[in-house]
């Protein structure tokens, strides 16, 4: 066969989804995996037109036949543009790897909302801002503009990527692993989860650099032992304080995913409301 993805072929010749699943997987050797995660950077996050690519150069004459993608136009949906699933791999990517603020640069990227602040932002998007768009045309005269919407898994995805993989919220059955990634210009937030008919007001707060002792947990005013929150749908308010010094990391060749997904496994009904207590300014 052919190869796909390499630097000798005339189109295709970076892919971003064996870069970021090298990492996300856990399978990539650790400095092959950031050497491709820079190479994605370099080649395929086109931070001007508020996009990330699938791959690059776009099929288009050459003999190489991928299947039905070619059919696209060079530049559009699978065939080159942005494919929505991948971006947002491509940003957890970069937070597995401890790339905490390209990853949240990546997210806010990606944010449907930044697409259409302005007229003229909203006469090259021309989809609504509100909801995540299944792909982004990455190709001129057409550049930044939104493809199907409504109707994507990849707003599954950002969800995730916000709440479980930046956020630091994971659902295990009957409890509450928090791993949160702050940006550099947070010192706190609070997020309102309700667990069932019970509601968890969860405080995330960032200690000094010097700070002497390691993470600290609290439930109701208590230290936990555990490094997850129990939940129990008591029908009851419950606080929970998390102080975090050390940075969230994975270790090496281990995947970043548990053998069940948490949040989607459960089905547990889980509205959220985010806010950063610093500012009181609402994050989503």
């Amino acid at each position: 066969g052919n190869p796909l993805g390499s630097h000798t072929n005339p189109e295709c010749q970076i892919d971003s989804l064996p870069q970021s699943w090298s990492v996300i997987s856990g399978a990539g050797e650790p400095q092959r995996s950031s050497q491709a995660m820079n190479a994605v950077d370099q080649r395929l996050i086109r931070r001007s037109a508020k996009l990330i690519q699938l791959f690059d150069p776009p099929f288009d004459k050459s003999t190489l036949n991928p299947g039905y993608i070619k059919g696209y136009i060079p530049g559009v949906r699978e065939n080159g543009g942005q494919y929505t699933h991948a971006a947002i791999w491509t940003a957890m990517a970069f937070a597995f790897m401890g790339e905490t603020e390209r990853a949240w640069e990546l997210f806010a990227l990606l944010n449907p909302i930044h697409h259409g602040r302005t007229p003229k932002q909203i006469a090259t998007y021309k989809v609504e801002p509100y909801v995540i768009a299944a792909d982004v045309y990455a190709a001129a005269p057409h550049t930044g503009r939104g493809g199907w919407t409504w109707y994507t898994g990849s707003a599954g995805w950002m969800y995730r990527l916000l709440i479980e993989t930046l956020l630091g919220v994971n659902l295990e059955g009957d409890q509450l692993r928090l791993t949160p990634r702050l940006p550099k210009s947070w010192t706190t937030y609070k997020i309102h989860y309700r667990y069932r008919q019970t509601v968890y007001h969860i405080t995330i707060t960032r200690l000094a650099a010097d700070w002497a002792v390691s993470n600290q947990l609290f439930l109701d005013g208590n230290e936990l032992v555990s490094d997850t929150v129990p939940l129990v749908d008591d029908h009851r308010e419950h606080s929970v304080e998390f102080k975090v010094w050390s940075p969230v990391s994975v270790p090496e060749n281990q995947s970043v995913f548990p053998s069940a997904a948490p949040g989607i496994r459960d089905g547990v009904n889980t509205p959220w409301q985010m806010q950063d207590v610093s500012d009181r300014k609402s994050i989503v």
